[in-house]
């Protein structure tokens, strides 16, 4: 089973990337798949988690994900407020929206960096939304690139499942450019 935990601020979408990665790894063949978003007194910009299991058996486990094997940070700030690397597991992997390269971040050694310029492939496929840059799809670009796990092509189908028209489109764009611009 691997575990996800997804870092972002109200409002980026954090819990609408868990859902669609679970379609996604769905459609990739992963049998088991679970979102679960985590709600308290989050409200826009402040910081909040979510959490994905990925499987190829029945998943048992819906409790938030404690000891990740990959963390997603949609908002590189929260690196330094989010407490994004506690608890993941030694060898796990940490995808972070930045323009940055890995070894800029300072993240700890026997983790994997990967990161990918996320909030500039939202803006070069002109995805924004009440002037803001939406990362929660195009995020899962980077991570079928950083991890393999699942593929472009399913991507593009959870996507497509999710949004309608040209708002999927823009969407699958988002995608396509973050895939090619992730670096590990």
């Amino acid at each position: 089973m691997y575990e996800i935990r997804w870092h972002g601020r109200g409002g980026q979408g954090a819990v609408t990337s868990a859902k669609v990665l679970a379609d996604a790894a769905f459609r990739s063949g992963f049998e088991g798949v679970t979102s679960q978003p985590s709600f308290g007194a989050e409200r826009r910009g402040a910081p909040i988690t979510a959490s994905s299991r990925l499987a190829h058996e029945q998943i048992r486990v819906l409790s938030q994900v404690t000891t990740p094997d990959i963390v997603v940070v949609l908002d590189d700030s929260l690196l330094g407020v989010g407490n994004a690397t506690a608890g993941m597991k030694p060898g796990g992997t940490i995808i972070v929206n930045t323009t940055k390269a890995p070894s800029e971040l300072g993240i700890a050694d026997g983790i994997r960096v990967v990161t990918s310029d996320v909030t500039g492939a939202a803006e070069a496929a002109e995805l924004i939304v009440g002037g803001q840059p939406m990362v929660s799809t195009a995020i899962l670009g980077a991570f079928a690139a950083a991890t393999g796990l699942i593929t472009m092509d399913s991507v593009e189908a959870a996507i497509s499942h999710a949004f309608h028209g040209p708002a999927a489109k823009k969407n699958i764009d988002a995608a396509k450019i973050a895939f090619e611009c992730t670096r590990a």
